[in-house]
């Protein structure tokens, strides 16, 4: 929701826009933490001035909103605990494949997506390779996740 003028839409939040106003926003901009399927909250950023964002500040705010996701989803699973955690490895990856492969391991392994998606990023991780080849080994059927520990690589 990019709301360009907070004093526009007094009349649909009377509680919350008069108290923003006072506090000195004046735009509000809410994006969600989603990767896909997965959903976990809301990144929303204030505005001193109403207007809407430039395009630069737009794209800058994609990519906090994939940072802000990337970091909760490894803080839950305990991921940012390993040695040589990078969580920003990957943030530019090719979001398509990555979300096909999310889905193919969720189904292997019968586990939610953000759970499949720690997996994925973990595998990255152990095998010091980038997301994106990761999941295009996943996506091409070089890679299949397995009950195991391990992911069984296919002949």
């Amino acid at each position: 929701m990019l709301l360009t003028e907070l004093d526009a839409v007094v009349a649909r939040w009377p509680g919350f826009v008069p108290a923003a106003v006072a506090a000195g926003a004046r735009a509000m901009f809410s994006f969600p933490l989603q990767a896909g399927g997965i959903q976990v909250g809301i990144l929303t950023l204030y505005r001193s001035r109403p207007g809407p964002m430039a395009a630069g500040e737009l794209a800058d705010a994609l990519v906090f909103t994939d940072i802000a996701l990337r970091l909760l989803l490894d803080a839950s699973y305990g991921v940012n605990r390993f040695p040589g955690y990078r969580p920003l490895d990957g943030t530019l990856e090719s979001r398509a494949e990555v979300h096909q492969a999310t889905g193919m391991i969720s189904v292997q392994l019968g586990v939610s997506l953000a759970e499949a998606f720690v997996r994925l990023r973990a595998r990255a991780f152990a095998s010091d390779a980038a997301l994106s080849d990761v999941a295009a080994e996943v996506v091409e059927r070089r890679l299949r996740f397995g009950p195991g520990l391990q992911p069984d690589r296919e002949p």
